[in-house]
């Protein structure tokens, strides 16, 4: 099981990063909020969590431990697989997630594409008392307009939307707040779709 990678961000999106070190590229599958800590940096640090299947050996990163332990802690849960982990970090911040989970609150990780009312009761049984207090800083970083729809459309498209709903969502979003930052535009482009 590999513990992290450091090295130099050969290339970054929104749902995934290339990380060269050592002479090879290893492609991660990151969360938004990952993506907000890692955007403009050229070297990195990054945290991983492996997941190896019969047919693929995936790499999952995070910028800090709190947001891997959560990650690990919502794939434990059964029914709830790394890609919907992903969607949820994506969707939601750590402390959103935890709280939700903590309040019992089910309307919210509802809200979440992929996280049904049992799910969500499920995901919050198993683990309102496993989970400690787990504290992050977003980051808020402002791009120009047409690299925030391409950067949005591109990440939404990995997750497993379709290019045209992508599109409605992402250009009603930009047209209703033109000061959008990339990882707002997904998050309410999560919330829609």
């Amino acid at each position: 099981m590999y513990e992290f990678i450091k090295g130099t961000v050969a290339e970054l999106n929104p749902a995934s990063i290339v990380v060269e070190a050592g002479g090879v590229g290893y492609f991660v599958n990151i969360s938004l909020n990952t993506y907000s800590k890692l955007n403009g940096k050229k070297e990195t640090k990054i945290l991983l969590h492996q997941v190896v299947r019969e047919d693929a050996h995936i790499l999952y990163g995070f910028a800090d431990k709190n947001e891997r332990d959560l990650f690990r802690n919502l794939i434990s849960v059964n029914g709830v697989g790394a890609n919907t982990a992903i969607m949820m970090l994506s969707s939601l911040s750590s402390e959103e997630i935890v709280s939700a989970i903590t309040t019992e609150n089910v309307a919210v990780l509802k809200a979440v594409k992929g996280i049904g009312a049992k799910t969500a009761q499920r995901i919050i049984i198993d683990l309102k008392d496993k989970l400690g207090k787990i504290s992050e800083t977003s980051q808020i970083l402002l791009v120009p307009n047409n690299t925030i729809r391409n950067e949005s459309l591109s990440a939404l498209v990995m997750l497993g939307f379709t290019k045209k709903e992508a599109e409605k969502a992402v250009s009603k979003i930009l047209q209703e707040q033109q000061e959008a930052t990339v990882e707002s535009v997904i998050k309410q482009a999560l919330k829609r779709l």
